[in-house]
């Protein structure tokens, strides 16, 4: 087990969860990722929520169109996961939670040893903040319960991809939640 685990919360937004780009399963995740951060902050260990706050050049508006633009109301996050005082909000205006928003930095500084990432999309932003937190030598753990997809295909296709070229342990949030409790 790791000594200094961090959970980061990526894109559970208005506009990911009941919005323009909302994952069918995204209510889903909801109650196992409020139960993993409760955990994890009754234990001291830090949450980080990375959401995405565009701006109207930003290259995903190309191909997605508008979506959690900076001071909407997509671009919250879900009343149901608010973040905490003593949580972390970061901002970032492409896939991976890393690009341009002192992620990396932050982690370091509070001497983070494992990232368990949660959240959406599990073939998008998951992927690519997965992607940047392996090429910075950070283990990664996926609770397959708090994270989704557009479709199962695409959830299930991205699990592998991870597990298989990032090394990330696929587990669940009980099992974190028990393994924390010994």
């Amino acid at each position: 087990m790791w000594e200094s685990p961090c959970v980061v919360v990526v894109d559970m937004l208005e506009d990911f969860v009941r919005g323009k780009l909302a994952a069918r399963e995204a209510l889903k995740i909801i109650d196992p990722i409020r139960d993993l951060t409760s955990m994890a902050r009754s234990m001291q260990k830090p949450v980080i929520y990375v959401g995405d706050a565009h701006f109207p050049h930003d290259p995903e508006i190309a191909i997605w169109g508008e979506h959690a633009m900076k001071g909407s109301e997509g671009a919250s996050v879900i009343k149901e996961l608010a973040p905490l005082p003593g949580d972390i909000v970061l901002e970032k205006r492409t896939y991976s939670g890393f690009r341009e928003t002192g992620l990396d930095l932050i982690l370091r500084s509070l001497k983070i040893d494992c990232l368990i990432l949660v959240g959406l999309h599990t073939h998008l932003c998951i992927r690519h903040t997965a992607a940047d937190a392996f090429f910075l030598n950070y283990p990664i753990v996926i609770p397959v319960d708090c994270v989704c997809a557009f479709s199962t295909q695409e959830h299930e296709s991205a699990l592998e991809y991870l597990h298989k070229f990032y090394g990330a342990e696929l587990t669940t949030s009980q099992s974190l939640r028990e393994r924390w409790k010994t």
